[in-house]
């Protein structure tokens, strides 16, 4: 039974994601049965995959995260995520160990691609993550945070860059690890109601 198309999970993709991920095979399993029913292509779009952030956060609009994050993970960017992609942006995401998660970070700040973070790129990523926080919260961040703007300056400031500098990824991951505020900034915290969702989509 190695066949995906068949229903069952194959052997191959399975022990890799149990190696890579911390999830178990059941767990994984379970997904599995999940994302054929919602994908029977075995594949998953981009409208899809906002769709599942959109159910993540009915009070914020994801939409643009989503986006973001989609590319990031669609290496051979052909449009579409399989099975094995999406746990591992879900894993990711949510409880990567930290090098990887900042590698993926990085990736996700690159909106071009060209291997460098911009002013710009950093302002359009953080947008993207306020759109997500509900608008009452947005009240309680601190003064010199509470807009995108704010807060992508603070990042800028950080990495003592002039208006048009860039950073490169090794020079990006060696500043976010050793400043845990950075940490925080560069991302949105999902992972609790990520794995709640996920949970209760398995029974």
């Amino acid at each position: 039974m190695g066949n995906t198309k068949s229903g069952a999970l194959s052997k191959e993709i399975l022990d890799d994601l149990k190696l890579n991920t911390k999830y178990t095979e059941e767990e994984l399993c379970a997904w599995y049965a999940t994302f054929l029913k919602e994908c029977p292509s075995g594949r998953i779009t981009k409208e899809q995959f906002e769709g599942i952030y959109a159910s993540f956060f009915p009070d914020a609009d994801p939409t643009a995260y989503a986006r973001h994050v989609f590319r990031s993970f669609d290496t051979n960017a052909d449009g579409t995520l399989d099975f094995k992609e999406y746990i591992v942006a879900l894993h990711l995401t949510s409880s990567g160990k930290t090098l990887r998660k900042l590698e993926w970070a990085f990736a996700l700040y690159d909106v071009d691609g060209n291997g460098t973070i911009s002013k710009n790129e950093v302002q359009e990523i953080v947008r993207s993550i306020f759109n997500m926080i509900p608008v009452e919260d947005q009240k309680n961040l601190p003064e010199d945070e509470n807009t995108p703007e704010k807060r992508a300056d603070k990042i800028w400031t950080f990495f003592k860059k002039k208006e048009d500098d860039k950073i490169g990824e090794g020079e990006f991951i060696q500043g976010v690890m050793e400043n845990k505020d950075i940490l925080r900034l560069i991302q949105f915290d999902e992972p609790k109601k990520i794995q709640e969702k996920l949970k209760e989509k398995k029974h």
